[in-house]
């Protein structure tokens, strides 16, 4: 369990390409925006005067007090989310599975595209104050959660966790922003 010491807020979709201003592997204007670096994704949202999510956050928002596997309950339905089943090998727009819908509003925390969030990759359980939210850390790897929309079943789980280099880059892992409350 994890208690936050402070309210967040969380955008309700990934950030789009037109909001950042260019595309990524997908080129609709309302497709996410994936293909960047983390730093890239975490310099983005301070621009808006935001962060990037923490893991627990982005979590919380996801699988909610529940625990749930998916941001509507425990069972796979695939036409809550954009994957290898129902995709044509592209993202879809943002929010355009509204059924997929977390109990915070937030769409797409299951499906379309994997999302960065700020900590480094570490053993559960969390523990916000052990490192892994150091900023400035360039080198160690970060986590992206969700899934997305070429992934097999069992990577369609909110509750799936994945690591990457900062350095490294992949059309598959997008983000959304938050903000303290």
């Amino acid at each position: 369990e994890i208690c936050f010491d402070k309210a967040y807020w969380i955008d309700r979709t990934e950030v789009t390409n037109v909001q950042y201003g260019s595309t990524g592997h997908g080129t609709g204007e309302n497709q996410p925006r994936e293909n960047l670096l983390w730093s890239e994704a975490r310099d983005f949202c301070i621009t808006r005067g935001e962060r990037l999510p923490t893991e627990a956050e982005w979590e919380y928002a996801a699988r909610g007090p529940d625990d749930l596997l998916y941001p509507w309950g425990n069972d796979l339905e695939i036409s809550r989310l954009v994957f290898d089943r129902n995709s044509p090998g592209q993202t879809a727009d943002v929010g355009s599975r509204p059924a997929g819908v977390s109990w915070v509003g937030a769409l797409d925390m299951a499906g379309n595209v994997f999302e960065w969030v700020s900590s480094i990759y570490a053993r559960y359980p969390y523990d916000a104050n052990d490192g892994r939210e150091d900023q400035n850390d360039s080198t160690s790897p970060r986590v992206y959660r969700g899934s997305n929309m070429s992934y097999l079943d069992y990577a369609a789980s909110a509750a799936t966790r994945f690591r990457l280099y900062p350095t490294d880059r992949d059309w598959f892992i997008g983000f959304r922003c938050a903000r303290d409350a």
